[in-house]
């Protein structure tokens, strides 16, 4: 098993302030998925980060591999909606984690 960090980059810089109906829609289908692989084990970690020069979203997903991760990014309904999302996927080699009690 190893971790994996994936970016999820809208298709423009003003994303998530002014989606439109589909996406809205794209995005919801997209929670959902991401809420299954939580609950799941296979995903640590998933959420939005509003950086200043654009946002974007972040999940990091323990697989078997990268071929793997890349698969679960290539199934979230958001990259599935062809609106011009796309994902990077990156190995970590290490994490350290916080015990899940703390949380």
């Amino acid at each position: 098993m190893g971790y994996f960090h994936l970016k999820l980059l809208p298709p423009r810089a003003t994303f998530p302030f002014d989606m439109n109906e589909a996406e809205k829609t794209a995005m919801m289908e997209h929670s959902e998925y991401w809420r299954r692989l939580a609950e799941d084990q296979r995903a640590v970690v998933v959420g939005p980060v509003f950086d200043p020069k654009g946002s974007y979203g972040i999940a990091i997903v323990e697989t078997e591999n990268e071929a793997e991760a890349e698969a679960l990014a290539a199934a979230d309904p958001v990259a599935m909606a062809n609106l011009g999302f796309r994902y990077e996927v990156s190995n970590m080699p290490s994490l350290i984690i916080r015990d899940i009690d703390d949380l």
